[in-house]
């Protein structure tokens, strides 16, 4: 509870935390519009691929001109100002840089610039949930060898899972799910580019002039995303992936403990401690009141009588017998509240979350009957989705993960709706990404206890 006291004492000492942040789309602006207005914190660099546009926006969030205006590191070092560069290896190496931010969204790139940055002695805060899927677990050990910090976004949803997941635990309760909202209705997972505005109620004019990415929100509709993201809370926190992938049963936030409970008691999951993704409508579209379409949860199991009575008492809301009760948070702020994993991370040596084994495996799926010769083109395209499901079943599968589901083509048929391997695509050029995704699969499939 004293992040901003340190933080405080940091500028009074001046010797503001420096930041870089590596990606400057849109969860690096959202970043950008508050920590300008945090004390102990320098964003000492951005390095993103249109510079030009990274000034503009921040002008527009209200920084002066000046202050991001500095032709180099030293000149932003001396003015307090900020350098902004096309180069990201000139804030992943340069000393004075303590922690690095990793907002870029490509998952080759991200594992590549952590890597990088964890080598240079340098915290990482890693809102690429995509490259940790891929191999986040291997980066977090890199990073406990370095002295350094590898963590998840606090503000995205994993890391607030997380935080919720912890809290249940350390006051001694069972977790039996958690996982987030997100919006998925018939035919979700055949959405592309091309029809991806029409599923959300919206023209491709609309969107064009908000801004909007199409295959980012085709991966936010086909349940992709939502598929990474609950990856990375399993594994982050020791939890199960269900055997057939996420169910995404439709749910509110009234409904949380009846719904997320094991079968046996009447709920949807095979067992406890599994992550789940609330729908936020009705498979046909249909509204539910109170859904959970922004936000993230946790169900868990009162262990006793006495503390079962205590959830009545105060207004817990609970299942129908009493057992399993849900907090939630009903909201997350994205970029608007990265400030507390670097602070966490810089003062404290402590991460918001971060993957620790491989339980969790998001792996590519036919959108459409492929032909031998068709090249896949990833997330949020035209050929591959991606499905969450156990690592057991990816490694013992010999499945492809949809972070390298891109550039490559297809050497045998596969059929929509089936499981992508790596027998059925041509060769992968070697890579930072290649080469620690195949880390984690040697060390997980050379210790298979560790995935239960």
């Amino acid at each position: 509870m004293n992040l901003f006291t340190m933080l405080k004492a940091r500028e009074a000492a001046s010797r503001p935390i420096r930041i870089g942040l590596v990606g400057g789309g849109k969860f690096g602006t959202m970043f950008l519009a508050q920590v300008i207005r945090t004390p102990g914190m320098h964003v000492l660099g951005v390095a993103d691929l249109r510079p030009e546009g990274v000034r503009q926006r921040a002008i527009a969030l209200g920084w002066p001109e000046e202050r991001i205006a500095a032709r180099s590191l030293e000149e932003a070092m001396d003015t307090g100002g900020t350098f902004v560069t096309d180069q990201a290896n000139t804030l992943l190496t340069d000393p004075r840089v303590e922690v690095v931010v990793e907002a870029t969204g490509s998952p080759e790139a991200g594992l590549s610039h952590a890597l990088k940055a964890i080598e240079h002695g340098k915290h990482v805060i890693m809102v690429n949930v995509e490259g940790d899927v891929l191999a986040g677990a291997i980066l977090a050990e890199r990073a406990a060898q370095a002295g350094v910090v590898y963590s998840y976004a606090y503000g995205d949803q994993p890391a607030l899972v997380c935080e919720l997941v912890d809290t249940v635990r350390t006051n001694g309760f069972i977790v039996t799910a958690a996982g987030k909202g997100n919006r998925f209705v018939t035919g979700s997972n055949q959405i592309t580019p091309d029809t991806v505005w029409g599923s959300r109620g919206i023209t491709a004019e609309q969107a064009k002039v908000a801004g909007m990415n199409a295959r980012m929100f085709t991966s936010f509709t086909d349940g992709t995303k939502a598929a990474i993201e609950a990856a990375a809370i399993a594994n982050a926190c020791g939890m199960e992936s269900p055997s057939e992938g996420l169910l995404f049963p439709p749910c509110g936030v009234e409904d949380l403990p009846g719904v997320m409970r094991p079968a046996s008691e009447g709920g949807v999951l095979e067992a406890t401690n599994r992550v789940e993704i609330a729908a936020s409508t009705q498979r046909d579209g249909t509204p539910i009141p109170n859904d959970l379409r922004w936000g993230v949860f946790v169900v868990f199991e009162g262990p006793s009588d006495y503390a079962r009575r205590c959830f009545r008492e105060y207004g817990v809301k609970t299942d129908s017998t009493g057992r399993y009760a849900a907090i939630h948070r009903p909201f997350h702020l994205i970029g608007l509240e990265l400030g507390v994993s670097i602070a966490s991370a810089v003062l404290r040596g402590e991460s918001t979350g971060s993957s620790q084994e491989f339980r969790a495996d998001v792996v590519a799926v036919a959108k459409k009957d492929l032909a031998p010769g068709e090249v896949l083109d990833g997330e949020g395209g035209y050929t591959v989705w991606g499905q969450c499901l156990p690592a057991a079943t990816s490694l013992s599968r010999g499945l492809l993960p949809v972070g390298l589901a891109h550039g490559v083509w297809m050497l045998r048929a596969v059929q929509a709706g089936e499981p992508i391997t790596w027998a059925d695509v041509s060769q992968h050029e070697e890579s930072d990404a290649l080469r620690l995704r195949r880390a984690l699969e040697a060390r997980f499939a050379a210790a298979p206890a560790m995935i239960k």
